[in-house]
């Protein structure tokens, strides 16, 4: 009788520790598997990013080509070359615009903002806007975004 109730002890104690075991295992698996789901989110994040981006560098040099298209429609003079060049810078912008690419729109007057536009030229204020400090005179050369971040700054002249 003292056998058996040593051996329902000492298997009572086996299974304490069984259950203990179970717990840590239990425990370490589920940090694991959510470890793993988070993996998965950042990653897929991640790739999102990738292609959204992805495209960046090349983006940014067909944009110097555009701003190229901008500079030849200002210098040129014949009515039909202006209309052709007009065209295909059109199509540019519209492909561009297609794969995320949008132009920071300015206006005389707005508030300098470093966020989009950085200063090329400083100007004293006029007399009517003495107390109005970093205001756009004039914009020099777009800026632009690729889906929501600036990848070129709107270059402009402001009052100092």
């Amino acid at each position: 009788m003292i056998d058996e109730v040593d051996e329902i002890k000492e298997l009572k104690e086996k299974l304490l520790l069984c259950e203990k075991e179970r717990d840590e295992y239990l425990s370490g698996w589920r940090r694991a598997k959510a470890d793993l789901v988070n993996y998965k989110s950042e990653e897929m994040k991640r790739l999102e990013e990738v292609v959204k981006y992805g495209n960046e560098e090349i983006i940014k040099g067909i944009i110097g080509v555009l701003q190229s298209f901008e500079l030849a429609l200002q210098s040129i003079s014949d009515e039909k070359s202006r209309d052709g060049i007009g065209l295909i810078k059109n199509q540019l912008e519209d492909v561009l615009r297609r794969h995320g690419l949008q132009k920071i729109e300015v206006k005389v007057g707005d508030k300098f903002n470093p966020m989009f536009h950085e200063a090329l030229i400083q100007e004293e204020a006029s007399d009517n806007s003495k107390n109005e400090h970093e205001i756009i005179l004039e914009e020099l050369s777009g800026g632009y975004m690729l889906h929501g971040k600036v990848i070129n700054t709107t270059k402009v002249k402001i009052t100092k």
